[in-house]
This record gives structure tokens, C-alpha cells and sequence, in this order.
């Protein structure tokens, strides 16, 4: 066990009959990085988060969480002792404001529970926690209205701003560009580069551009397997992750 590493992911795997999803995965995040998992579609890194989340029970290996073994843990543990998620797919409560949104968690964070029937706005102190959530992810302007009106890139921040809350030490950040456009994109990779140097990041994501910008290591998942690990330039220099992945030049 890497005693240094925040995750450490060791021979995880995951088979569906005779199909293998995740096989033999192995990989480390450590401290203060951001730790990039790319691969084409159908790679397995969708069934990966789960199995990390704890919402897709591994049929092997483990996982360990700053030391401690939480392969057998319930998603909600795993929160509870920091390991916070995105999803590919947003998913908030459309009819209430980010605000709202974010102070739900908050909330839950706190032990203060989910009452519906009473106002959010009762927990003043959870509110101005949410605020901050939102400004620091730049939707300080956008806090009031129904999420349903917001645009896409608004609810990837939105989704980022209630992981957060959550008070996570490291971040799974299941393609956190997807549907985002050059100027939202950018943006995203600015946040995301100012909360690396407080918390632990996974990204698996398909925008190299940001991948190679934002990555201090890069592991490349093909056919359910870990196929290179690397920094970005040997990545770039890799004719095994060009030939599986990125595309020879040669072709």
C-alpha cells in the first residue's frame, strides 16, 4: 500500500457474465494532484467510478481511502469520510434554485437532514455556506432562479459547487466538460486548476486539450484495462496510448 497516496486503487475488477468491464485496475491519486483517466468510449471508466463510489460492487481487489480500506463501504460512508463525486449526467433538483440546491447538501453535510415541507431559507447558516459554494465556483449571480433555467455549462458548475459542499478530500470528476462549450471549457479548467491545490482530483475526461493541461498524470483505460500511466508528455510520446487511443498520424 503507497502510504503517501490519498486513493489507491489496487486490481479492481468488475465482469458482467463473460464480459470484463474493469480488469485489473491499478492506479494512485495522490495529495494536491490531478490524476487523469482518459480511454475511448467503452473503456470501462464509467463502471470504474462506480465501483469507487461504492454504487457498483467490485468482484475483486480494493480500495483504499487515505490509509483505510473502503472497499466494502456503503456510498454514503464514502462521502462521509470526503471521497465527493460529479456525475457525466447533472442531476439537481430542477425546480429549486442552485442555492437551494447546494444548502441541501449542506444540510446533509451537517446531519440537519432533508424536511421538504419546511423552508429553505429556515437555515440561514447553511444558506450563507451554499453562497459560498456558488461564488467560488462563479455562479455567485446565477443563485436565486429555478436550476431549470440555467444553461448547461451553468449546471456543471452547479453539480461541482454541491460536490463541494460535501467537504471532500479528494474529487471524482466524471467529464466535467461534457456539453460545454470553448469559453465555458476554459473556465472549468481555470476552477478546476485553482482546486487542485486543495483537494485530490480523478478526472475522466474526454477533452484532451484540458486533460493535457490540467494533469499531472494520465492513466489511459482500454478494454477495461491500464494500458499507460504516465506524465503528459510521455503520454504524447506513448505509440501505445497513440495506436489505442489518440490515433497514429501514420493512419
Amino acid at each position: 500500500m503507497n502510504p503517501t497516496a490519498l486513493l489507491e486503487i489496487q486490481n479492481l475488477k468488475k465482469s458482467y457474465g463473460a464480459l470484463c468491464v474493469t480488469d485489473d485496475v491499478s492506479l494512485t491519486v495522490e495529495k494536491g494532484e490531478i490524476h487523469a483517466l482518459i480511454g475511448p468510449n467503452g473503456a470501462g471508466k464509467t463502471t470504474l467510478v462506480g465501483q469507487l463510489s461504492g454504487l457498483v460492487p467490485s468482484d475483486s481487489g480494493r480500495i483504499y481511502f487515505e490509509g483505510r480500506d473502503i472497499t466494502g463501504l456503503a456510498t454514503a460512508d464514502r462521502a462521509r469520510l470526503g471521497l465527493g463525486r460529479s456525475f457525466q449526467i447533472t442531476s439537481v433538483f430542477p425546480t429549486l434554485s442552485a442555492l437551494e440546491n447546494v444548502a441541501l447538501v449542506v444540510r446533509a453535510h451537517a446531519g440537519l437532514g432533508f424536511h421538504f415541507w419546511k423552508a429553505a431559507n429556515r437555515y440561514e447558516q447553511a444558506q450563507q455556506k451554499a453562497a459560498e459554494w456558488l461564488a467560488k465556483v462563479g455562479l455567485a449571480q446565477a443563485s436565486q432562479g429555478p436550476c431549470a433555467e440555467l444553461a448547461h455549462g451553468e449546471l456543471r458548475q452547479l453539480e461541482l459547487a454541491m460536490a463541494l459542499a460535501a467537504n471532500p478530500r479528494l474529487l471524482v470528476l466524471d467529464e466535467p466538460m461534457a456539453g460545454l462549450g470553448p469559453a465555458e471549457s476554459q473556465q472549468m479548467v481555470h476552477l478546476l486548476a485553482e482546486l487542485k491545490k486543495q483537494y485530490g482530483i480523478l478526472l475522466i475526461e474526454h477533452d484532451m486539450d484540458a486533460v493535457f493541461s490540467l494533469a499531472d498524470r494520465i492513466s489511459v483505460l482500454v478494454s477495461g484495462r491500464v494500458v499507460f500511466s504516465g506524465s503528459v508528455d510521455e503520454v504524447r510520446e506513448s505509440e501505445v496510448v497513440q495506436r489505442a487511443y489518440l490515433g497514429d498520424d501514420d493512419e
